[in-house]
């Protein structure tokens, strides 16, 4: 099965990549794995605190995925898988990417205005030419009824 693997974070533009892989997947009957990367400075703290952060960066990106998650299986019929990796975002996606070979598309949301489309698009998309798989990016300000119309 191809899986379309998006990534999850907290920023705008994430909701119209969502959209975009679990109406794609639904379309062609593939899957969704939502990645997660828990940045590895948040925890240059003693052991015992940084444990505690960790544990709680988990469970928010949890909580964050079960509201995606829900919407996918209710309107869209796709039940999403959970990564949650470790790292620096660029190297923990591109790994991803190499170490699971039914993940045939990466879906990214890209900002608008000033901001530009976001420090993720703009790193992968410079390594676009090797990766084994294609890059589709998602402008943040499409509509919901344009996303149904091109999916």
């Amino acid at each position: 099965m191809r899986k379309f693997m998006v990534v999850l974070d907290d920023s705008r533009e994430c909701l119209n990549a969502m959209r975009f892989a679990a109406m794609r997947a639904s379309h062609t009957g593939g899957g969704v794995a939502v990645i997660a990367i828990i940045p590895p400075d948040e925890f240059n703290h003693w052991i015992g605190v940084g444990e505690i952060m960790r544990a709680e960066a988990r469970e928010r990106i949890e909580v964050h995925f079960e509201v995606f998650a829900k919407w996918m299986r209710d309107k869209q019929n796709v039940d999403p898988e959970l990564i949650i990796r470790e790292g620096e975002p660029l190297s923990e996606v591109i790994a991803h990417v190499h170490e699971d070979p039914e993940i045939g598309v990466l879906v990214l949301g890209a900002g608008d205005g000033n901001k530009g489309p976001g420090p993720l698009v703009t790193q992968l998309s410079k390594q676009a030419g090797s990766l084994p798989i294609p890059i589709t990016i998602v402008p943040g300000d499409l509509s919901k009824e344009r996303l149904e119309a091109i999916t």
